[in-house]
């Protein structure tokens, strides 16, 4: 009787260890880690090697190209003069509210000095409110 316990432990303890090294292992593989623009010139060694990342930060006023593919600007790390900042080429279309100013959250990974994206989220307070679409007159 003693055998089966130590049996069945054994063979419980295997199970658990397989799930751990299954579930543990496949999800630090998908850990996409949020950094502020100093953050991630800190940790950018641990990043050259294409690892994905999300940058968040302000967009820097007055530095927004438009380009064919996308858009090149800059993202600080807070609006004082003195602010890290990265410069940023983003492939695609940018969100509906990105300006100037403005809080981003971009995912993407290091090109050489930039920081190339292309997936983009903007944050804004409460107080969004969606346009006003002119229906033409009709009313209810």
């Amino acid at each position: 009787m003693k055998r089966y316990r130590l049996l069945v432990v054994l063979l419980g303890g295997l199970v658990v260890l397989l799930l751990g090294v299954l579930v543990f292992g496949n999800l630090n593989s998908n850990l996409v880690y949020y950094l502020k623009p100093q953050e991630a010139l800190a940790r950018k060694a641990d990043f050259d090697d294409g690892r994905r990342f999300k940058l968040g930060g302000m967009v820097a006023p007055d530095r927004i190209q438009r380009t064919p593919g996308g858009l090149r600007f800059t993202v600080t790390g807070g609006t004082a003069p003195d602010s890290t900042s990265i410069p940023v080429v983003h492939r695609g279309a940018p969100a509906q509210l990105f300006r100037p100013g403005i809080g981003v959250v971009l995912e993407g990974t290091w090109k050489g000095p930039r920081f190339v994206s292309d997936t983009m989220m903007v944050r804004h307070d409460e107080n969004y409110t969606s346009p006003k679409v002119d229906t033409g007159g009709a009313r209810r």
